[in-house]
């Protein structure tokens, strides 16, 4: 009998941990660099877009982190697909909320039991923005529990604001839904989008300030659970999206795995004030 692991792309590439038999897997957690758990969510993107566009993302990312030949070995689990959603999107029909208290710990039970499995590495790659805060916060949780080195990766950040004006011009194409999200979208499945469902919808215009902020509002205007200028998006578009994002995916993710691993987590006292680090204490 053939195991699992002689089905492994001999250089680098993904084995669906849902095709690994038990017994088996005590050696695809030793053979692996690394695991990746996709993260997304169904939510309400437009009439355009599917209501997985995010799973849709995340998912298409994921499969792009072993897409380097002679590159690490991962693992890839099921897609996280419900998250918390932002109450701009909850009113809309289709968007499955839940509450964030509930999300940050179903993350974290999925977390830690992959990381419990062997997986020392885990590459969270997530779709939806809102999920960054939640997934982040079981991470924390986790890597104070178990040995782990988690790394959390958000394709819409891995292409650059200043690279989505080169490819869209001047008008904001960032947005939920908008031309970026879209481009992404036909980059996977194009068949899934639907360009002539809606004419475009501008966002509504950013604060006039280079300063980092965080804004939260009830419901922008204009706002149809969605905005954005669809016309710019494409399929050209799309694959220059996936190509440029799914290039930096792997750039990270070899360099993660060639880093030292971390050390196990610690419930020791702090040092003494004033004590040198790495001294012994005197009983």
């Amino acid at each position: 009998m053939v195991g699992v692991t002689a089905t492994w792309p001999q250089a680098g590439g993904l084995l669906p941990v849902t095709r690994v038999p038990g017994g088996e897997l005590a050696e695809v957690a030793a053979r692996a660099d690394f695991a990746v758990l996709p993260v997304g969510a169904v939510e309400w993107h437009g009439p355009h877009l599917p209501l997985g566009t995010d799973l849709i993302l995340a998912e298409g990312f994921a499969a792009e982190s072993g897409r380097s030949p002679g590159g690490p070995r991962g693992v890839l689990f099921p897609a996280v697909p419900y998250a918390a959603c932002p109450g701009q999107t909850r009113p809309w029909p289709g968007t499955v909320a839940i509450r964030p208290e509930i999300a940050v710990g179903y993350l974290a039970d999925v977390i830690e039991g992959i990381v419990a499995a062997g997986f020392g590495r885990l590459l969270i790659v997530n779709g939806h923005d809102a999920n960054m805060s939640t997934v982040r916060a079981a991470m924390e949780w986790v890597s104070g529990r178990r040995q782990a080195s988690l790394l959390l990766v958000n394709w819409f950040q891995l292409v650059t604001p200043t690279e989505t004006g080169e490819i869209y011009g001047e008008l904001p194409s960032r947005g939920h839904g908008g031309a970026y999200e879209t481009s992404g979208v036909l980059g996977f499945d194009p068949d899934a989008v639907r360009l002539d469902a809606v004419t475009d919808l501008p966002p509504k215009p950013k604060l006039p300030v280079a300063h980092p902020y965080v804004l939260v509002e009830s419901r922008p205007d204009p706002w149809q659970g969605w905005s954005g200028h669809i016309s710019l998006a494409s399929v050209p578009a799309g694959d220059r999206v996936r190509q440029v994002a799914g290039a930096r995916l792997r750039e990270i993710v070899a360099a993660w795995v060639a880093a030292p691993p971390p050390a196990p987590p610690t419930a020791d006292p702090l040092p003494e004030p004033g004590a040198t680090p790495g001294a012994e204490v005197p009983s």
